[in-house]
């Protein structure tokens, strides 16, 4: 939790706040969605599932030690998703991070703070050593968040994920633990406050 912003587990009793906000904002995501891949020659592969299933898949991943679902609340409603994914042990220790956030709360500092809070926890709690955010190019919004969080750009992947009915090019961006020895959520609260520094300063703005 930070201030108004509180990160925690997906829960079945979401569903009507979850289902509510995914309506209201559906042609907002809707580009930046996965989609189900047409059928192969050796058959269909999976539907969208129903939210209950989707609970009930992220909680198995989570049991095994794969995934970590989480919801974003801002001012006591539920404005977003956050789930660390694709979690890997021995060797590598990593995980990829995947997001939304209500357009309504956008711009406000929402999910940057939710994906500090996130990888502060994956790097000092769980243990892992690296975090990656792979993102659409056209995805200024997404990719503003993981610059104002000081992410690496690694370079592109091509075709890398079936994303509003296509195969989508996606940049990768990342950090290691070693990167953010303080934490990155106390960098990100300190970017933010240089920036509300600098702009108090400049002509017209309030001081």
């Amino acid at each position: 939790m930070d201030g108004e912003i509180v990160l925690r587990p997906i829960r079945m009793r979401d569903q009507r706040d979850w289902r509510e906000v995914n309506r209201r904002n559906r042609d907002w995501l809707r580009p930046w969605e996965a989609t189900i891949p047409p059928p192969t020659p050796s058959g269909p592969i999976a539907h969208r599932p129903t939210y209950r299933q989707m609970v009930r898949q992220l909680r198995a991943e989570a049991n095994a030690g794969r995934m970590l679902p989480f919801v974003i609340e801002y001012q006591g409603r539920l404005v977003g998703q956050l789930t660390v994914a694709g979690i890997t042990w021995g060797s590598m220790c990593s995980g990829h991070v995947g997001y939304w956030v209500d357009e309504s709360v956008a711009g406000r500092g929402v999910m940057p703070t939710a994906v500090a809070l996130a990888v502060d926890h994956c790097f000092r709690t769980v243990g892992l050593h690296r975090i990656e955010v792979c993102i659409r190019p056209e995805n200024r919004p997404s990719r503003r968040v993981v610059e104002k969080l000081g992410f690496r750009e690694e370079g592109l992947r091509p075709r890398y994920l079936h994303i509003d009915g296509a195969w989508r090019d996606h940049l990768v961006f990342a950090l290691t633990a070693e990167e953010v020895p303080e934490g990155l959520l106390a960098r990100w609260r300190r970017e933010r406050a240089r920036n509300a520094g600098s702009d108090a300063g400049k002509p017209g703005q309030s001081q």
